[in-house]
This record gives C-alpha cells, structure tokens and sequence, in this order.
C-alpha cells in the first residue's frame, strides 16, 4: 500500500519490539521528509508500521506519521516542489505577519502547489489538507529525473545541493539541517538533483553508480572510506559530514597537503570512487 509522509520529519527505525518498550533507544536508520512517498510492507504494531522507500530502504515509523488511502493517492498526483531553504514556515497568508500553518519544513520537504508564484510567494498544500503560503525562492522543482542533460552541470549542481548542508552538525541517520550523516547527505545532493541512490557508506547493485580510479575522481563524483562517504568538489576538495571529535558536521576538507583544509587520515583511507555519471558522455544515460 502506498503511503505518503504527513509530518515534517518521521524518523525510520529498527527494531520494533525494541521501539514499543523505549522508543529512545531504536536505532535511528533514517529520517523521511514531508510529502515524500512509501511503501507500507507489514502490519502495524504498536503503533509502528513496516515501510519501504522509493530508494530502498527500510525500516519502521510511526503509524500517525502516515497518510494513506484516496487522499495519498490524491496528493501523489498533485504538481509539487520542493523545499530548499534549510527551514521553511507555511503562512496562513502571503505576508510575513501571517499566522504559521505549518512550522519547521526542512530542505528536502515536498509540498503540492496550486497555480503560478505571486509578489514572491508559492500558495502550496500540506499532504494533509491544510494550505498556506511559502516564499518562492524557498523552493524548487521536485525532479525525478536527472536535473540538467548536460553532464558537467549536472555534476555542478549536486555539488551546489551538497553545499546546503554546509555547518550542519553530524546525526547518525540524520537527512535534516538539524542534522545529517555521510550518507544522508550524498543521497539527499543526488535526490535534489532528481537521482536516488543507495542511501549507505558503501557500494550497492543495483543503483547508478559505476566503480572508478581515483586518478578519474570528478566533480559529484561520492569517494569511499570504511564506514565513510563524501561528494567531490573539484581541485581536491570534498565535502561529507564528520563525526570525530573537533570536526564535527558538514564540512569542506582537501586531499592536497598544502591546502589549509587538509585532513591527513582520510586520503591514505579511500577504498572506492564512484561516479553516478558514466564517463565519456555528455548526456545522462541512467538505468
């Protein structure tokens, strides 16, 4: 049964007998955002329901976390965009001192969105029903399909998606402002850019990523460590979300020794690059 995603923020967990006795100790795996749609695969219990998402994961969330039958169905099909200010209030009216009908979408959030933007502000609608007003410049196209033909920009703006994230701190299984993994924040760059990949520290089959040399290592480009993911941004420089002690969060590190963002540990560390793109094309050819 398909379902969509009916607050802010619904954490994706492990564990459900776990969960029911002391949900602060399930495992956090994941975090699903606003209007982003799933796949319920079980029965609920207590209150917890099995769910796939559109990329592949799985895991448990809160049963009131979800909405499900024809108003689901009806919001799938509605044009929507997508949040990307780092945090965004829905207003009751098209103005500043509006009423907040909604507070805290984070970047990545979906809502549906009725007509064209006026004086700077998108009348949209919440999965729920509710209505309201964002600032225009708060969102942007919902892509599903790779954002730009043209491979080098297209490598460009996941790099710039990457970079939103910028001073985050670190959230094992985090995919919000409030805080963001490795991984979270590679697959929510490509996700903005409308392309789902395998949202973990490692290699996955299945998804459009193709092993390459280090010596090919080009922008977008995710670089492998053990237990690590980062995005490549060109002239050395990468950027991932860090958790050790001093350097914790989304930050900008260098594989050059003489650059002031050098890191010595992880360039000796890298096990794999992989570009999402296939070399030697300018056009997008994904699987």
């Amino acid at each position: 049964m398909q379902a969509v995603i009916n607050v802010a923020i619904a954490p994706l967990t492990t564990n459900p007998a776990l969960w029911a006795q002391n949900p602060q100790q399930s495992r956090l795996v994941d975090e699903l955002l606003l209007g982003m749609p799933v796949e319920i695969t079980g029965e609920a219990e207590q209150h917890i329901v099995p769910v796939r998402t559109f990329y592949g994961y799985t895991g448990w969330v809160a049963q009131d976390a979800l909405l499900t039958g024809p108003k689901a169905e009806e919001w799938l099909v509605q044009p929507q965009m997508v949040v990307i200010a780092r945090w965004a209030d829905v207003l009751a009216e098209p103005r500043v001192q509006g009423a907040c009908v909604a507070a805290g979408l984070p970047l990545g959030a979906r809502v549906a969105v009725q007509g064209e933007p006026e004086d700077g502000w998108q009348a949209v609608t919440l999965p729920d029903g509710r209505t309201g007003y964002l600032r225009a410049d708060a969102l942007a196209p919902l892509y599903t399909q790779p954002c730009e033909q043209d491979q080098e920009k297209l490598r460009a703006a996941i790099a710039q998606a990457a970079k939103r994230y910028l001073g985050t701190p670190y959230r094992w299984g985090g995919k919000t402002p409030a805080g963001i993994d490795c991984s979270g924040l590679c697959s929510m760059a490509y996700l903005l850019c409308g392309i789902s990949i395998w949202r973990d520290s490692e290699l996955k089959e299945g998804y459009p990523i193709h092993p390459a040399h280090v010596s090919d290592m080009r922008v977008g480009d995710l670089v492998y460590f053990p237990g690590h993911v980062a995005l490549y941004l060109g002239n050395g420089e990468y950027i991932h979300s860090a958790a050790r002690a001093g350097d914790n969060g989304v930050v900008i590190n260098s594989f050059y020794p003489d650059s002031p963002l050098y890191r010595p540990d992880l360039p000796k560390q890298i096990t794999a690059v992989a570009p999402t793109l296939p070399a030697g094309s300018n056009l997008i050819k994904l699987k």
